[in-house]
């Protein structure tokens, strides 16, 4: 999700914002994926998740969300990964808190859940896999039972051998279990097999030297993202890059998200056309195409809808708008593109806090299934092989003797 910059100083060339290669085409949303959307909505209806997930629409504000807020924006219920809080909330529509972990009680003595960055709800809708980025370690939790089943790496010990991390990113759970993981200072991802405590795959050499050469080496990977048609969008952090690739390493193409200083979590958000979020103040949402064409920017420079360095934005299916974090200033948003305004929004700008309506340096979202990333790319997600594609440099790809 988000380096510090300090970190990012000794490693990263300034980048200028600079221009798109053409003028933006007028926003027009594509049309969601009902398709997937509905079956995933069949699959998952009987999920059994311990909270509701009712549609926005017809319901009314209630106290915790900004004044001119409108549930309608939104089809259910929304994961944040309230940062600063050291927690993951469910918050509805409405703005109910309907489900909290850790709660009271839910570690064991000596566990730890600290600063949780990310957060996605598995493809089974039963779990969520979260990274504790500046702890280094991944963790996968169920939701009805309030209880860390599986972790990777050791707490507050960064490092690069078996069971370890160095400022994991936006962990991926895969429908088979396994888990992707964009592992930031260690330069590389890494895939895991369902459970276990050592790598299956890497791809990247993995070494300090953080720059763009995929698939031998990542500027600082901070996403690895599912894409409909089974490949997978990276963002490099370092010269602003997104690339689309397979498991087994092969690079289908590069490009700059254009004008964008701190690409972070860029997504798809429909075939050929991609979202990221500038991590930056003032911070940006850019909508863009595999040449780099800007589509579309969300990017106010001042006022209340300036964002400050945010970090994830994604498309919500059923109407076109764009659920975010905006880290910086402590909420969570709705933007519909359409207007270029914020219609939803909890948390109170630049004031953090843990009461109701509050957070504290939010660094992830994700909504509740069906709509949720993962249980909607699902049908599509493209699975490991454990084969490396031919005609690879040397280290671009190491697939790991089963133990």
């Amino acid at each position: 999700m988000a380096i510090s910059a300090a970190v990012l100083a000794a490693i990263v060339l300034p980048l200028e914002l600079g221009s798109s290669s053409g003028p933006p085409a007028r926003h027009t949303r594509p049309s969601p994926s009902s398709r997937s959307t509905g079956r995933a909505a069949g699959r998952h209806a009987a999920a059994g998740l311990p909270f509701p997930s009712p549609p926005g629409r017809g319901l009314h504000p209630g106290p915790n969300l900004a004044p001119g807020s409108n549930p309608a924006a939104l089809p259910g219920d929304v994961l944040i990964a309230d940062e600063g809080n050291n927690r993951l909330l469910v918050v509805s529509p409405s703005g109910k808190i309907v489900w909290q972990f850790p709660r009271p009680g839910d570690l064991p003595p000596g566990m730890t859940f600290l600063e949780p960055d990310d957060a996605f709800f598995t493809p089974n809708g039963r779990d969520i896999i979260a990274t504790e980025e500046n702890d280094q370690v991944v963790s996968l939790i169920s939701v009805r039972r309030h209880k860390i089943l599986w972790r990777y790496g050791h707490p507050g010990l960064p490092g690069s051998g078996p069971n370890e991390l160095d400022n994991p990113d936006d962990a991926m759970m895969l429908p088979n279990g396994d888990v992707l993981i964009a592992d930031i200072k260690n330069c590389s991802l890494l895939l895991v097999r369902s459970g276990a405590h050592v790598p299956a795959e890497r791809l990247g050499i993995q070494d300090t030297y953080c720059y763009h050469q995929p698939p031998l080496r990542f500027g600082s990977p901070n996403g690895a993202f599912p894409l409909t048609n089974g490949d997978y969008l990276v963002s490099e952090i370092n010269g602003d890059w997104a690339d689309e690739m397979t498991l087994q390493g092969k690079v289908l193409w590069s490009t700059h998200p254009p004008g964008v200083a701190y690409p972070s979590d860029t997504n798809e958000v429909s075939p050929g056309r991609y979202m990221t979020v500038d991590y930056s103040n003032p911070g940006q949402i850019v909508e863009f195409n595999k040449q780099g064409r800007l589509l579309w920017r969300y990017g106010p420079t001042s006022g209340p809808g300036k964002l400050t360095t945010p970090s994830l934005c994604e498309p919500i299916p059923t109407n076109g708008d764009i659920l975010c974090n905006d880290d910086g200033n402590d909420r969570v948003i709705v933007v519909d593109p359409r207007t270029d305004k914020i219609v939803w929004q909890y948390g109170h700008d630049g004031t953090p806090g843990s009461a109701p309506g509050y957070l504290s340096g939010p660094d992830g979202v994700d909504l509740v299934p069906p709509y949720s990333l993962l249980v909607r790319h699902g049908p599509t997600m493209g699975l490991p092989t454990f084969r490396c594609a031919s005609g690879l440099p040397s280290g671009a790809c190491t697939v790991f003797p089963a133990r």
